[in-house]
Parts: structure tokens; sequence; C-alpha cells
């Protein structure tokens, strides 16, 4: 019995003085977490991979909307602008400038319209 109680605390005082040998050198780490988990440890990898690539493709999503929307301010002003001088050129008052101008010959009615109506 005693013997056995003697073998069992060498075994530990062994295994605790390898732990500490193994945890200094190293290699505790790389034979139980590294090698042991290769394939979480590989799982770990891919997934950083993802995620660092999804991240610069929305920083250049970010970007590209970024340019699109002030080009979409810029054509909205601009948009404005079209119309605003439209809305001035197709007055009556400057369409009749513009004809006397350009000598088209046209003139402008001086009656209402009226409705020709066809009985069938």
């Amino acid at each position: 019995m005693e013997e056995k109680k003697s073998t069992q605390k060498s075994t530990r005082k062994k295994g605790g003085k390898g732990f500490l040998k193994g945890l200094i050198s190293g290699t505790l780490i790389t034979e139980r977490l590294i090698l042991n988990n290769m394939r979480y440890a590989l799982l770990l990898a891919v997934l950083g991979i993802i995620f660092i690539a999804n991240k610069f493709g929305a920083e250049r999503m970010e970007r590209q909307i970024t340019v699109l929307e002030q080009e979409v301010r810029d054509l909205r002003a601009e948009s404005l602008s079209v119309s605003a001088d439209l809305g001035g050129v197709s007055r009556q008052s400057e369409i009749i400038d513009l004809v006397k101008e350009r000598g088209l010959g046209l003139e402008e009615l001086r009656e209402p319209p009226f409705r020709i109506v066809v009985n069938e």
C-alpha cells in the first residue's frame, strides 16, 4: 500500500513538473492547444479572413455610396436649374419675342379657340 502511495505521489510530482516545464518551454501550448484543435484554429483563421474581406467590401461600398450621393445632389441641382430656365423660356411673352426675333411669320391668336362638333 505504501509503495502505491509513494508511486502515485511521485507521478503527481513528475506530472506537475512536466506541466510547468511544458508551459515554460511552450510544448504544452503547441501540443495541447494548437495540434489537438487544428480544425478549430483553421476555422477561426478562415472566419477571420472572411470578416476582414467583408469589412473592406463594406468600406468600398460606403465610398461608392458617398460618391453616388454627391452625384445625385449635383444632378438634382442641375435639373432644377434647367427646369427654371425652361419655365422662363416657355412663357408666352418669351415665345412671342423669339418668334418675332427669328421672323417665323407666326401670329398670336386674338380670339379664343373654339370646338368643331360634327353630328353624324
